[in-house]
């Protein structure tokens, strides 16, 4: 699968629901992981990417199929990629993440051929939560 073609967030994709033995999808789609016999929640990250020459993912079959291959290598380390946001520009990324740590992002990263700028370990903030 040549050159960087990744980024935007592809829906529906499918069969990639093989998750490792000691892992479990919870309806609000976070993994957990089971930690001595107590689930433990997966921690979540924002990967900042930088594509000089503009993401160039195909809005196609190619696409998707490019897409689910990351998810699929993804699985080897534990890692979820949860969606991506992508600059009007195309030439920055900022794709959330659950992962056991930001090493497991940066060798998935590297299999795929993916730039890694930035990774922060986030939590949610939600703004509807201070009524």
């Amino acid at each position: 699968m040549g050159g960087p073609i990744w980024g935007a967030a592809v829906r529906n994709l499918g069969g990639a629901t093989d998750l490792p033995p000691n892992f479990t999808l919870y309806r609000s789609g976070r993994q957990r992981r089971k930690a001595n016999h107590e689930d433990e929640v997966m921690p979540r990250y924002v990967v900042e990417r930088e594509f000089p020459d503009g993401l160039l993912i195909p809005v196609d079959e190619n696409g998707a199929r490019a897409c689910l291959a990351v998810v699929e290598s993804n699985l080897s380390d534990q890692v979820t990629w949860v969606h991506s946001y992508v600059s009007v520009d195309k030439k920055k990324t900022f794709c959330v993440y659950d992962a056991p740590s930001p090493e497991a992002i940066r060798r998935t990263a590297n299999r795929s051929k993916l730039p890694v700028n930035c990774v922060t370990e986030v939590r949610v903030l939600d703004p509807y939560f201070y009524k």
